[in-house]
């Protein structure tokens, strides 16, 4: 399948909200996803690997106004909440993923190997960016944004998938191969709903 040339097409969230979940699945659907596996191979945090390029160096990059986002139009890219501030101006379409808090905040300490003293505060914060993300994105008139539920894909794939290839609106996108690349038992920091 093919995505308009024009435009940067980007996955992003918080820190382990599901992001490299998402580019595994647009992916398998066909999708074009521009990532490299050197810089951060997979590991047990991430069995299927990152989706990331550079390292996820893109953000200091951005910041500094040297990534060259017009060689990733037309292909997917990952770029975290955080980076999103730092876009110029452009044609954009952006899956934004969202997961509940504790899970993320559970996942960060397990990935760090150390229980969070100040979890509360940390919690404040990562809810603070996410919501002044989706704002920014929002606002902006070189923008359409979509925001899935990585509860919701991991749960029952198919009508998040569904919403992903209506937003797309890109023909040959294999929805059946986007749900079969949803492996629920790689949701590991599992909190009640």
């Amino acid at each position: 399948m093919e995505l308009d040339g024009r435009v940067n097409y980007i996955v992003s969230g918080l820190e382990r909200s599901g992001t490299s979940l998402l580019m595994q699945v647009l992916r398998a659907g066909g999708v074009p996803c521009a990532f490299d596996t050197a810089s951060r191979p997979p590991d047990e945090n991430n069995p299927r690997g990152y989706f990331e390029l550079e390292g996820g160096k893109i953000i200091s990059r951005l910041r500094d106004g040297v990534f060259p986002l017009a060689d990733y139009r037309g292909r997917f890219i990952k770029i975290t909440a955080y980076g999103m501030k730092f876009l110029p101006p452009g044609e954009y379409r952006i899956v934004y993923t969202e997961r509940n808090i504790e899970e993320v905040l559970d996942s960060m300490e397990k990935m760090a190997k150390v229980r969070d003293p100040d979890r509360e505060g940390t919690k404040a914060a990562f809810l603070k960016l996410n919501e002044m993300t989706k704002s920014r994105l929002a606002a902006r008139a070189d923008v359409r944004l979509l925001l899935v539920s990585y509860n919701a894909l991991v749960r029952e794939p198919g009508p998040e998938i569904r919403r992903i290839a209506d937003f797309l609106g890109a023909p040959g996108l294999d929805e059946k191969a986007m749900a079969a690349a949803v492996d629920a038992t790689l949701h590991r920091n599992r909190r009640p709903q």
